[in-house]
């Protein structure tokens, strides 16, 4: 169907970080989805087609890729990486001055949002061959990497995954009371009841009794997940589940 609805999690290290990709709706009518995936994020990686056309159509003046953006920024996700995908199909193929093309343009939609693009990295990627993904191509030998300037220091690289790596972890507030927005529960037989969000701040673990607003229900945490892997605490920043005692939803 070519439309992305539910959000869907995937997670892959890199050499510095854990990373959980949330890829998140590109179609208007599930905007809705897309800010329940967004609001949890450090970054935001914003996806640009760059085909005949498509770009066009991101960035005309109700297009996604504008939309996208706003939102990212509003939701404050303040860091963001843009991908300029499907190099394979421009006009001629890996094309230059069709990349720096989208680059102008983006750059000059995110700075009005709010964002510094000294401070974003572009990237000339096809995700279908490969790329510039985890690895240099040797399809863009014209592109010499992406720089991105930030009050904390200079980074640089050539592909997806390093501007991956150069994203700045925020601070974890571990020290405050325990705050998890729910995104999603999950009924799994056999174990009960499946709360899922993303710490906020302070720590959950096993153990734990916690209170659910607005209900005012309070019960005991049976375990904590991250990926499917028990863990004896979760910090902010992570995207978990947890098992519940007599709750029922």
């Amino acid at each position: 169907r070519g439309i992305t609805i539910d959000i869907a999690l995937w997670k892959f290290e890199t050499a510095k970080y854990y990373v959980t990709i949330i890829d998140a709706p590109g179609h208007r009518d599930f905007i809705k989805n897309m800010i329940t995936g967004t609001s949890q994020a450090d970054c935001a990686v914003l996806i640009v087609a760059a085909g005949t056309g498509e770009f066009e159509a991101g960035i005309s003046k109700n297009g996604q890729t504008r939309e996208h953006a706003l939102l990212a920024f509003t939701l404050g996700v303040k860091q963001l990486i843009v991908g300029v995908n499907k190099m394979d199909s421009t006009e001629p193929p890996y094309s230059e001055s069709r990349f720096e093309e989208i680059k102008k343009e983006v750059s000059s939609y995110i700075r009005k949002i709010g964002y510094n693009p000294a401070a974003v990295a572009f990237v000339p990627i096809s995700g279908w061959h490969g790329d510039n993904m985890l690895e240099p191509s040797t399809k863009m030998p014209w592109f010499k990497g992406w720089v991105v300037e930030r009050k904390e220091g200079k980074n640089e690289g050539k592909c997806l995954i390093e501007a991956l790596d150069a994203i700045l972890p925020p601070t974890r507030p571990t020290d405050k009371a325990l705050r998890l927005p729910l995104q999603d529960v999950y009924k799994i037989g056999g174990i009960g009841t499946v709360p899922v969000g993303r710490v906020e701040t302070g720590l959950l673990k096993p153990g734990m009794v916690v209170t659910f607003a607005p209900a005012g229900l309070t019960t005991e945490v049976k375990s904590v997940e991250m990926h499917h892997e028990a863990l004896q605490e979760a910090v902010p920043g992570d995207n978990v589940g947890f098992n519940v005692k007599n709750v029922s939803v």
